[in-house]
């Protein structure tokens, strides 16, 4: 709209009216919708913070790997060292055994040697020259019975049979 002056027919009171009038055609700000200026950039990152983010982000990735790896390898150190220890339980109780062994083996040669040096071992043929009555035989067989009998649980002892001799 043109503003037309000739001189001095404006008045202080059309001045005001002039300054009071609102037209509608033209948009007004209000402040309800007013943004700060800044709201209204968008900010584009340069090519080298975008780097840098990148970088952190696969710093932090590669960090949580190196934790699970170091919890992996500590659980297989753990593994190992119960593992070296069931096989030196293994090797000992080994050992144990191979022990018992030559003792039974031991033992063994005694009860053989006491059977030959009581006479046990003499064929049938020199027992009927030997002995001629029942009763000294039939102690030797008592006494030998006894004598295979202590030395056959001494060895399932060892063996750890849960069979008892019985003669």
């Amino acid at each position: 709209m043109k503003r037309f002056t000739s001189g001095l027919m404006t008045t202080p009171e059309y001045d005001w009216w002039w300054g009071k009038r609102v037209n509608d055609n033209i948009p007004v700000l209000s402040q309800e919708n007013a943004r700060p200026i800044e709201k209204h950039f968008q900010v584009v990152p340069s090519e080298l913070e975008i780097i840098k983010q990148d970088f952190e982000k696969r710093s932090l990735e590669l960090g949580r790997e190196i934790k699970q790896l170091e919890e992996e390898k500590m659980r297989l150190g753990l593994d190992v060292n119960i593992q070296k220890l069931e096989a030196e339980k293994l090797r000992k109780g080994k050992n144990k055994a191979e022990e018992d062994l030559d003792s039974l083996k031991t033992d063994y040669k005694k009860l053989r040697l006491s059977i030959r040096t009581v006479g046990l071992g003499k064929t049938s043929e020199k027992w009927r020259i030997t002995n001629n009555g029942k009763s000294s035989s039939n102690a030797l067989k008592v006494r030998l019975e006894i004598e295979t009998t202590s030395w056959v649980r001494l060895w399932l002892k060892y063996e750890k049979w849960p069979i008892i001799y019985k003669p």
